[in-house]
């Protein structure tokens, strides 16, 4: 099954309408992005209270903060939008956590068959380069993914990995080198 393909414009369109108080807009945003949404966070954290409580969090950001959407005028898209949103906001409850406790599983195990995001990626990269990221070792392709497809900086990431931030940053740079190397 393929990833679902929508007019780019359409969520820009209902985030706008969102900005004005359209509440039958928030809860078609809800509708077409949600579950998306819940898929990239459960890959990130195996805690399904945390996950609840993040998109919680999430949707009630977007609701407050959508006339803050600069758009694609200012090259983002709502989906992006909204994924950052969501990425900050669980590392917002991993950092709440490990106040109160030992903090929680970051990622969850890689899946055994390829997930969306992955097949979008491979699209989008081409053939060379997406054979290249797949060769990667998990813990090098989650810290592309966090810090490259979502945007995070080294710390978020290392928030969101449960790793130091020097290990980030090794990580980071062995993924470079490898990809380098796979591309030449």
């Amino acid at each position: 099954m393929g990833p679902i393909r929508t007019e780019p414009t359409d969520e820009e369109h209902l985030v706008r309408l969102v900005a004005k108080g359209d509440r039958a807009a928030f809860e078609e945003l809800y509708r077409r992005t949600s579950p998306w949404i819940a898929v990239r966070l459960r890959r990130r954290c195996s805690d399904d209270q945390v996950v609840a409580e993040v998109m919680q969090e999430t949707y009630l950001s977007v609701w407050r903060a959508a006339g803050a959407f600069a758009g694609a005028g200012a090259g983002g898209t709502a989906v992006g939008w909204l994924w950052t949103i969501a990425a900050r906001r669980l590392i917002d409850a991993f950092r709440r956590r490990a106040h109160h406790a030992v903090p929680p599983a970051a990622a969850a195990p890689e899946p055994a068959s390829a997930a969306a995001e992955d097949e979008v990626l491979a699209h989008v990269v081409g053939d060379e380069v997406g054979d290249a990221l797949r060769r990667l070792a998990p813990e090098l392709r989650q810290v592309l993914q966090a810090m490259v497809l979502d945007g995070l900086t080294v710390r978020e990431t290392a928030v969101l990995l449960g790793v130091p931030e020097g290990t980030v940053k090794t990580r980071a740079r062995r993924a470079r080198i490898a990809m380098r190397e796979a591309l030449t």
